[in-house]
């Protein structure tokens, strides 16, 4: 087991002996994989751990009430794990920048061939315009959509770095990392922060990941590449 995921022996031994020792969240998942089991199975505290995933079949890996109740660490966790593709559609979304230090980790990220897609409202549309009055924030929406695409124009045009900006009706804020995605939900007249996010993972035919993947990709054909400008 200590070869097969890259640990020391003494490490496993303490896993063995010592429930209350346990693994780093990936490496709970390479141990589980190799036995066959979920990681609950093995780790039964890790029931009500926000992190770990559940049974093996199911897209949902938890449910939180807002976004602001999501952990930094899980937002920390997928931002720099990402291995191969990130996609982001919200209108503004400037919290991954201000809060989580976003551009740091695509700009290395982006160097070593991650991909990364950020769809952006555009702030002179209807449908921004439109959810500004709907939550109270009239012209303060619109200024967090142009702050998040002046803080892009330091990435866009950087290899594997797409940023487009939308003004399709924002019915959701995607944010795939991978085979991981947050998807916060919006509801007439709240704010972002105060709606339902669902944390999914991807499985083979699976029909709420492919909804949400989709919805992405229909907006992201539609946006318009941005182009910025000269500082």
């Amino acid at each position: 087991m200590a070869a097969r995921v890259g640990v020391d022996v003494k490490t496993v031994e303490r896993w063995i002996a010592n429930e209350g020792r346990r693994p780093h969240r990936t490496t709970r998942r390479e141990v589980a994989t190799l036995v066959s089991v979920d990681e609950v199975h093995l780790w039964p505290a890790l029931a009500n751990d926000v992190h770990t995933s559940p049974g093996s079949q199911s897209e949902v890996v938890h449910v939180f009430p807002s976004r602001s109740a999501v952990p930094g660490s899980l937002w920390l966790e997928l931002i720099n794990g990402v291995q191969q593709e990130m996609d982001v559609l919200v209108f503004a979304g400037a919290f991954l920048v201000e809060q989580y230090n976003l551009l740091p980790v695509v700009r290395a990220k982006a160097a070593a061939g991650v991909r990364f897609r950020f769809a952006i409202g555009d702030e002179t549309s209807s449908a921004v315009i439109q959810r500004a009055i709907e939550e109270g924030t009239v012209g303060g929406l619109e200024g967090r959509v142009q702050l998040m695409r002046r803080y892009l124009h330091e990435v866009a045009g950087l290899p594997n770095v797409e940023v487009r900006t939308h003004g399709t009706p924002l019915y959701n804020s995607i944010y795939r990392f991978d085979d991981q995605m947050l998807v916060n939900g919006h509801s007439y007249g709240s704010l972002a922060g105060q709606n339902p996010v669902l944390h999914l993972q991807e499985h083979p035919g699976g029909i709420v990941w492919t909804n949400y993947r989709r919805s992405f990709d229909r907006v992201w054909q539609t946006a318009v590449p941005e182009t910025p400008p000269e500082f």
